[in-house]
C-alpha cells in the first residue's frame, strides 16, 4: 500500500506547456496532415470502387474526426493552458 509520501506527483504544470498543442506533435499529427490524410482516404475509396455506400460513411467518420482532432481538442487544450498561465 502507498501512502501519500509513497507517491508521485504526475501532475502536469501546464502553465509550461506552450499555447499551442501543434508545437508538441510530431509531423504526421499536425493539421496539414489531417486534412490531407481526411482528403485521400475518400478520395481514393471513390476512384478504387466508386461506390457511395462506402464512401460517404468514410466522410462521415473522417468529418467526426476532423471535427475532435482539428477543432475540439486544441480548444480544450488552449483553454486550459491559458486558465493555467493566468492563475
Amino acid at each position: 500500500m502507498t501512502t501519500n509520501s509513497d507517491s508521485v506527483n504526475n501532475e502536469l504544470d501546464l502553465a509550461a506547456m506552450p499555447d499551442s498543442m501543434w508545437e508538441m506533435k510530431p509531423w504526421w499529427c499536425q493539421p496539414w496532415s489531417i486534412v490531407l490524410t481526411g482528403i485521400t482516404i475518400p478520395v481514393g475509396s471513390w476512384l478504387l470502387l466508386r461506390q457511395w455506400l462506402v464512401t460517404l460513411p468514410a466522410v462521415a467518420v473522417i468529418a467526426g474526426w476532423w471535427a475532435l482532432f482539428l477543432w475540439q481538442v486544441p480548444a480544450q487544450y488552449a483553454a486550459a493552458v491559458s486558465a493555467a498561465k493566468a492563475k
